[in-house]
């Protein structure tokens, strides 16, 4: 079963129910967890911002202390954690995880998703399902409930799952 869960984390909402799904996972396999946060430089890229070094040092420091409430909420929940911030300048995030999959060695990716569709998917566009076509292991998307529907009796958010496959 998995042994190496990847959980791309970024403080939000979404991202705290895919971590949450993956502590779960992880206590019920007895899995270790890599909590990834990716600063993203490409934002500041086409502005002034650019040019100020704090603004990338503000969003690191950031990072790092959504990586360490993550990492404080796994091993609250006696889950094996480790944690990993990448600086990322001109790479997507998508390829930051796929990358880190990789690297990791993990067999799991685990991610919270806003599950968009149609012309909100088209102009946002979504990291997620890049991961998904890109990962060479299973990704597990979970979406936050969408009121009344999405979650069970006890309010537990429904994980969706999908299979993605490495294409040589």
């Amino acid at each position: 079963m998995y042994q190496r869960i990847l959980v791309p984390v970024d403080g939000s909402t979404t991202s705290n129910h895919g971590l949450d799904e993956a502590i779960q996972l992880a206590k019920l396999t007895g899995a270790r967890l890599r909590l990834l946060h990716v600063v993203d430089g490409l934002v500041f890229s086409t502005g002034p911002e650019l040019a100020t070094a704090d603004v990338v040092g503000v969003l690191v420091d950031a990072g790092a202390q959504i990586l360490s409430a993550a990492r404080s909420r796994a091993e609250a929940n006696g889950v094996e954690v480790d944690t990993f911030l990448s600086e990322s300048f001109g790479s997507r995030i998508c390829h930051v995880v796929v990358e880190q999959v990789k690297l990791w060695k993990a067999d799991l990716v685990v991610i919270g998703t806003h599950g968009r569709r149609g012309i909100g998917r088209l102009f946002i566009g979504s990291d997620a399902e890049q991961v998904v076509r890109a990962s060479p292991v299973p990704v597990l998307l979970v979406r936050l409930p969408q009121s009344g529907t999405g979650d069970d009796e006890e309010g537990h958010v429904k994980p969706v799952a999908v299979q993605a496959k490495a294409v040589s």
